[in-house]
């Protein structure tokens, strides 16, 4: 047997070809693997930032602040989940929305909600515990660190990382895009530092623009930005970036959102013209305006 299967090793031409690459996918789920690829993800546990690799805790950060550069993002999407969490009986989620506005095709008809999750009871302030609701908002993005921009990190913001009015400066995400438009300036181009609200009973993000990229490094985030990893860490759930068949009944654990939906395939990305970067630091200056100039005062 073994020197039958010898005849796809080697010089075979058709063993490095796209179509047997294809064909291979079909023996990846079979086995009940994903060919070996590694996925990387930031994880907010315990309020503290948690390199994941594989669902496995590879190194813990402990001075509350990383800085990232921002090379995609999913839309805000939502989770309800019915009852409440039992760790030892865990299960799949009971409605959920890749949107926020209707319920993914893949939720069975008993356990959608509503046609709209505007007019969803689960949407209503008080459903969930406290005045909070019980279908909960969370937002993936995509990350490089500072320092490392051959690895694109998935992470996942819950609702008190995403909404917010900018206050003393301290900035949740959609407060910190609206303060780099304001300036004329994409998030890509700039280094961020993200940072833990000490004031926050659960994990909470802040954000801040630290310093502009050099033109090696914007032309490598650029890259990053449709690269597979960067699609993969906006459009799968932690479950599902973790490797694992995790589930979740009841209240969602922040970032901690693992939920078993339909993941579309990641769309085939149209070669673009290669983007020329700035030719000089001077250059990228101008891009990010009087951005810093303005943290500083």
């Amino acid at each position: 047997m073994a020197e039958q299967l010898s005849l796809f090793e080697g010089g075979n031409s058709l063993v490095s070809s796209d179509l047997f690459k294809q064909l291979q996918e079909v023996d990846d789920n079979l086995a009940g693997g994903s060919s070996g690829l590694k996925t990387h993800r930031i994880s907010l546990r315990g309020g503290r930032f948690r390199e994941l690799v594989n669902g496995e805790q590879v190194n813990v950060k402990n001075d509350g602040f990383l800085n990232v550069i921002v090379v995609n993002a999913a839309k805000i999407s939502r989770t309800y989940y019915a009852g409440q969490y039992d760790a030892e009986n865990p299960s799949a989620p009971t409605c959920w929305s890749p949107d926020t506005d209707a319920p993914d095709a893949a939720v069975p008809a008993d356990q959608r909600q509503a046609k709209r999750c505007m007019d969803c009871k689960q949407n209503v302030k008080g459903s969930g515990q406290g005045e909070s609701r019980a279908c909960r908002f969370q937002q993936r993005i995509a990350v490089l660190l500072e320092g490392d921009l051959e690895t694109v990190y998935q992470l996942q913001l819950p609702a008190t990382s995403v909404f917010g009015e900018a206050k003393d400066g301290k900035m949740g995400m959609q407060a910190y895009a609206k303060h780099l438009r304001a300036h004329k300036t994409p998030s890509i181009a700039v280094v961020t530092q993200m940072y833990f609200d000490e004031n926050s009973d659960t994990p909470k993000l802040f954000f801040k623009p630290v310093r502009p990229l050099e033109e090696a490094e914007l032309q490598q985030a650029i890259t990053a930005r449709d690269s597979e990893d960067a699609v993969r860490a906006i459009t799968l759930t932690v479950a599902q970036t973790d490797g694992v068949q995790a589930k979740r009944d009841g209240e969602v654990q922040e970032d901690e959102v693992d939920i078993r939906e339909t993941v579309p395939k990641p769309k085939k990305v149209a070669k673009k013209k290669e983007v020329t970067a700035p030719s000089s630091d001077d250059d990228l200056e101008s891009i990010v305006g009087d951005l810093f100039d303005d943290e500083d005062e």
